[in-house]
């Protein structure tokens, strides 16, 4: 069943509120910050904290990209095996990023402890889900790969993923126990507030028209005044918009729809993901699977907008969970994912005392924070030495509109052959 007005659960359920004014007059500042999700959030609170005068542009609201629209996983980790993660990179920033990464959950759930952010943190772990016998082959080798780096790792048979889960549809599952769930759009305001708190000037409704080197300095132009300063940071991701005189590489992108129910009593879900786990699975097509506080069932799927794939996401609820064929979906809601063909994140050179940083494939949380911490510290210190991964000075894709449309399409025809079974 579903009923009408159907938006963004984190927008209408975030216990976090934050808003500020637009950009407006001339001045100056030691960093200027384009984008108010996870990187460029994290970026001026830790640049703040080191006593920098940091100026953060947003073009929308706080949080209003993929930020405020991600199913809230924080995993410990990238999309790729942390072997395919050396073999990209080379052995030593390869480990490096492996460790990083690792670590980002703490960093996480250490800044909502630090700053109080009610942000609905469960440090419970994730669980990675066999949609198939293949799935489970690609967990046993991840398996290996993590618990050879130390990962306290561990593979699930069936049955107790069916407990845990309560589905019995998946043939086994990766348990993560670094990992956790949070509101995202929550967290990202709380962020906001920690930076401001921390002396950090941050603007809504404040997008850039320009940025251009001039003098030894950048000046970034709003409609609403100049901002002149020495350093840099595009932390605009898939939402970038266009800016005069900085040319940032086009990254194909992938759309990610949600589906929330209502909230539901024990008696009808109490066994879906008791244990406070978040989930996703092995398909090339993935589907994410979480609860919230109120006891709200979300589910997720890669394609098109949400309205495009709502009946499929409805469908797929009653296959996983049969118990909840007919409940009442409230929330339907999509974002925007920049996906690189090899599915690393890039921290770009895009001038002198600027960097762009994009790419993180779905996993904005833990590596965005990171990543936001990292560059920030970069800029200030004038050293790419504590840098998650080496700085490019460009990035080429080929056929990105294509790669675009392939994304879209794969994820369409999946949800139509699935339709008919």
């Amino acid at each position: 069943m579903m009923t009408a007005g159907l938006g963004n659960l984190w927008r209408d359920s975030a216990a976090e509120q934050f808003s500020t004014s637009q950009f407006q007059g001339n001045r100056n500042a030691d960093l200027a910050i384009i984008g108010g999700g996870f990187t460029g959030l994290s970026a001026a609170l830790h640049a703040s904290g080191q006593g920098a005068d940091v100026t953060l542009l947003e073009a929308e609201t706080i949080g209003h990209g993929g930020s405020g629209r991600n199913v809230g996983l924080v995993n410990a980790g990238l999309w790729l095996p942390p072997e395919e993660v050396c073999k990209a990179l080379g052995e030593h920033p390869g480990e490096h990023l492996n460790r990083v990464l690792a670590a980002a959950p703490d960093l996480v759930f250490d800044l909502i402890g630090r700053h109080a952010i009610a942000c609905e943190p469960v440090r419970a772990g994730t669980l990675h889900l066999a949609h198939a016998p293949s799935g489970l082959g690609q967990l046993q080798m991840r398996l290996a790969q993590m618990q050879a780096r130390g990962a306290p790792v561990r593979l699930l048979e069936a049955q107790e993923v069916a407990t845990r889960l309560g589905s019995e549809r998946f043939h086994g599952a990766l348990h993560d126990p670094r990992a956790g769930t949070i509101q995202p759009l929550a967290y990202a305001r709380g962020l906001a507030r920690a930076a401001t708190s921390a002396g950090a000037r941050l603007h809504e409704h404040s997008a850039v028209t320009s940025a251009e080197r001039r003098g030894g300095q950048w000046l970034i132009t709003t409609r609403g005044g100049k901002l002149q300063v020495r350093k840099l940071l595009i932390a605009t991701n898939a939402y970038h918009q266009s800016v005069s005189h900085l040319d940032l590489p086009k990254v194909p992108v992938v759309q990610y729809f949600q589906i929330a129910t209502a909230p539901l009593g024990d008696n009808l879900a109490g066994d879906i993901l008791s244990g406070g786990e978040g989930a996703w699975d092995t398909g090339l097509i993935m589907t994410s699977i979480r609860r919230d506080q109120a006891g709200r069932v979300i589910l997720g799927g890669m394609g098109g907008e949400a309205r495009q794939h709502t009946d499929w996401a409805v469908r797929k609820l009653a296959q996983l969970f049969p118990r909840l064929r007919g409940a009442t979906i409230e929330h339907a809601w999509s974002g925007r994912i920049s996906m690189p063909a090899n599915h690393l994140p890039r921290i770009q050179r895009v001038g002198q005392g600027a960097y762009a940083i994009y790419g993180y494939s779905g996993r904005g949380i833990g590596p965005g924070t990171v990543f936001g911490k990292a560059v920030a510290e970069a800029l200030l210190q004038e050293t790419e030495a504590g840098l998650p991964v080496p700085a490019i000075a460009t990035h080429h894709e080929r056929l990105v509109a294509l790669k675009t449309l392939y994304y879209e399409t794969g994820a369409r025809l999946v949800h139509l052959s699935a339709a008919r079974r």
